[in-house]
């Protein structure tokens, strides 16, 4: 088990061993919550904005005309896949 200390400035850091278990570098944003065990921190997520214009060229569909709810939603999916696999 890693620990770590509060500073005076109340930062924490995170021991060399979180971070490259996580993959977090410098400038990384994280969620705090306050739990019944004690404090949560969760990675952010952020996803970029985009607009369907922007992407509309890496979709293909087939079958019946998808609305553009549908179509957002689907693009929305593919960049959230792609940020998992750290293609984005």
């Amino acid at each position: 088990m890693e620990t770590t200390s509060l500073s005076s400035k109340g930062q924490v850091v995170l021991p060399k061993a979180i971070r490259n278990a996580g993959n977090y570098a410098s400038g990384a944003r994280f969620s705090v919550e306050v739990t019944s065990e004690g404090v949560l921190l969760r990675p952010l997520v952020l996803l970029p904005p985009s607009k369907l214009s922007d992407v509309a060229g890496c979709l293909s569909c087939s079958g019946k005309a998808r609305t553009v709810e549908e179509m957002d939603a689907a693009v929305t999916e593919e960049l959230k896949a792609r940020r998992d696999r750290r293609r984005y």
